[in-house]
């Protein structure tokens, strides 16, 4: 599949057209598909395929994915941010701790912030835990038990 007919198979209506198009991009990775893999994870509803986004995009060479995916931090997309943070999460971009903290801990979107917090903990550099641990019980009294919870377990990570 190229370029062009992985992005006319992305703007199909069937989650299940989009599932297998993205698949079909990661099992047989071409890096001129980066840029489409990457956009399309700012406004891709189903959560598979998302996934799937995640995975395709991680097939791809490091020196190229990571600074398309790094942009996406800065994106005013939440859903495009949570994306880029999830996909640096799969790929363990310990390099990525300036770029999200603190910043980014403190998204004003529950679910950027979320995964924030799961990607910090990750790839806490030695030494900054006690920084980090602050910046974690700053954020006890946001959001819904679900935000609660998963600020929790970064906690309990951490603590590990």
């Amino acid at each position: 599949m190229d370029r062009q007919q992985l992005r006319d198979a992305l703007t199909q209506s069937d989650s299940s057209v989009r599932l297998k198009a993205v698949l079909a991009a990661g099992t047989h990775p071409d890096d001129a598909a980066l840029d489409v893999l990457v956009a399309q994870c700012s406004h891709e509803p189903d959560f598979y395929v998302r996934d799937m986004l995640t995975w395709a995009i991680t097939r791809l060479p490091r020196d190229i994915t990571i600074p398309a995916v790094r942009a996406e931090l800065a994106s005013p997309i939440p859903q495009a941010r949570s994306q880029a943070l999830h996909t640096l999460s799969k790929i363990r971009v310990s390099e990525a701790w300036p770029w999200i903290f603190p910043h980014m801990l403190r998204d004003d979107d529950d679910e950027v912030v979320r995964v924030a917090w799961r990607l910090a903990v990750a790839i806490v550099p030695e030494g900054a835990e006690p920084e980090l641990a602050d910046v974690l019980v700053s954020q006890f009294d946001r959001g819904n038990m679900e935000v609660k919870t998963s600020l929790a377990r970064a906690l309990a990570s951490l603590a590990a």
